[in-house]
């Protein structure tokens, strides 16, 4: 799968976070995603850089603060992006978890030609507790079934209610988008960024990084 990502790729600087390049399809071979399509049996998130997670990258290495010297988790992490920005910002333990076999096979060429150290988690664990200090998730609301599950996930990382505990930092990138189904009630912006998008109906999307509350 390593060889499939190179042979369709190329390795690039991320246009918003230009510290970080990532193994990416072409922008202007938009067809591209098809070709990968067809070859993968999936939609290939992990071959570009979406708003969302670029966003929140921006927003993790302008704040370094926010994970060094904590554990981290990048959910739906896709390329990598978010979990490499991690490691490079200081944290002291980075998980990247996505479905997506190719995307795995993506995340480890990327912590690599970034010399990231970052751990790959495949497989779905939104039925999970989430352990880590921080959770990041950068384009996660698109879908109204997926935000559905993801919501109570994310949720778990909150202490309970009277225990005095010490909640986790919880982060997500999302664009404005007519598909976005973020519970914006349930979230306090942290910061708004205009971020080259491909694959968007316009070169610039509104990112905005959201912290739980």
């Amino acid at each position: 799968m390593e060889d499939l990502v190179r042979e369709h790729t190329r390795l690039v600087a991320v246009p918003y976070v230009p510290e970080i390049r990532l193994h990416l399809a072409p922008d202007e071979e938009q067809d591209a995603v098809f070709g990968l399509w067809e070859r993968t049996g999936g939609l290939p998130y992990w071959a570009y850089a979406w708003a969302g997670g670029q966003a929140l990258a921006r927003h993790v290495l302008d704040h370094p603060e926010l994970v060094r010297g904590r554990t981290v988790l990048d959910l739906a992490s896709g390329s990598g992006l978010v979990a490499v920005a991690a490691a490079m910002a200081g944290a002291a333990r980075v998980v990247a978890n996505d479905v997506d076999p190719h995307a795995m096979a993506a995340i480890v060429l990327n912590a690599r030609a970034n010399g990231a150290a970052v751990t790959v988690r495949r497989g779905d664990i939104l039925a999970t507790t989430p352990r880590e200090d921080v959770v990041l998730a950068g384009d996660a609301f698109y879908d109204a079934p997926l935000t559905e599950r993801v919501m109570p996930f994310l949720l778990r990382a909150r202490p309970a209610a009277g225990t005095g505990a010490a909640g986790r930092t919880v982060l997500v990138g999302d664009p404005e988008r007519a598909c976005s189904y973020l519970p914006r009630h349930l979230f306090a912006p942290a910061s708004v960024h205009l971020v080259p998008a491909a694959l968007e109906d316009v070169p610039y999307k509104r990112t905005t990084v959201w912290r739980l509350m």
